[in-house]
């Protein structure tokens, strides 16, 4: 790419996430207490292969609102947490949630193929959903690679599949179809027209994601930039089928007239659907199947 279309990717980042910061948390179900640690820690043992042990310095990259970070510090598995992002609100936003967690983090607003740490900084570098918006995915792995300890661990989660992206977009749009007879079925009103800012924040979420995966790129990106024992695996194919058609649905409606036995049903259903994932389909199907992949790997 050329450097003014990365500097477009940049603006196109950081105003999207600077206006998604203050509801992200509210909008996506984020929460820090068991159920929030639990969902994280599994995330990372699936991509490590592991247990994930005790990390004393940890980096995480793209760190939005610490979703992951902070969940990670509360179960114990990092010491210290610094955090990165391009977007100076998602790392307020980060702050205030430390500050009334009781925890501590360093947050740095920079690009994640310029981090300002020395080499051999940390032992574990991570992420949660974040590959797929760095237009220079060579560069920032290697920058990775470069703070990165000697023996330390690398590890990014919710990175979207190629090909269960594509899957995903049938119920999507077979929802979306059918969003007038549900929201009659459910009594509940066709989305208003919203402010400008929202209206804003929609058109950019179309536009930073830069990048969709296959297993076999995830593994050729992270060797060439010198790690070892690159490790690449899925999960979510019945659960992110049944999300994004609940999604698309309430997305039509107005928030506060879908009923509370809807978002239970919807909450629930993702769960069971999880778990037959993580039983029954993530140990037999291809990675490439489902809809986001995880990459470990090691400096």
């Amino acid at each position: 790419m050329t450097a003014v279309e990365l500097s477009e990717i940049h603006e196109a980042n950081e105003r999207y996430h600077d206006l998604a910061a203050a509801h992200y948390d509210a909008k996506w179900g984020i929460s820090y207490g068991e159920l929030g640690q639990g969902q994280v820690t599994a995330k990372l043992a699936k991509a490590l292969g592991s247990r994930p042990g005790h990390h004393p310095r940890g980096l995480e990259v793209g760190a939005g609102t610490g979703y992951f970070g902070l969940n990670l510090m509360r179960a114990g598995v990092i010491g210290e947490l610094t955090a990165v992002d391009i977007s100076p609100a998602m790392l307020g936003e980060l702050q205030r949630s430390a500050e009334r967690l009781g925890l501590q983090a360093e947050c740095t607003a920079c690009e994640a193929r310029a981090l300002p740490f020395p080499d051999d900084s940390f032992d574990l570098v991570f992420g949660h959903a974040v590959l797929h918006h760095l237009p220079d995915l060579g560069g920032c792995l290697r920058e990775f690679r470069r703070v990165l300890a000697p023996g330390g661990a690398l590890a990014f989660c919710g990175e979207p599949s190629f090909y269960g992206d594509r899957l995903a977009s049938w119920p999507k749009r077979a929802a979306y179809r059918a969003a007038p007879l549900w929201r009659a079925a459910v009594r509940a009103g066709a989305r208003a027209e919203r402010a400008t800012e929202e209206r804003e924040e929609d058109v950019l979420e179309r536009v930073v994601d830069v990048h969709a995966f296959t297993p076999a790129a995830l593994d050729q990106a992270a060797r060439a930039a010198g790690f070892q024992t690159v490790r690449v695996s899925g999960e979510e194919l019945a659960a992110s089928l049944f999300g994004w058609v609940n999604r698309t649905l309430e997305g039509s409606a107005e928030p506060a007239e879908v009923p509370w036995l809807w978002r239970q049903y919807a909450y629930r259903g993702y769960l069971a659907l999880q778990a037959l994932d993580r039983a029954v389909l993530e140990p037999r199907l291809p990675p490439a199947l489902f809809y986001n992949l995880l990459v470990s790997a090691r400096a």
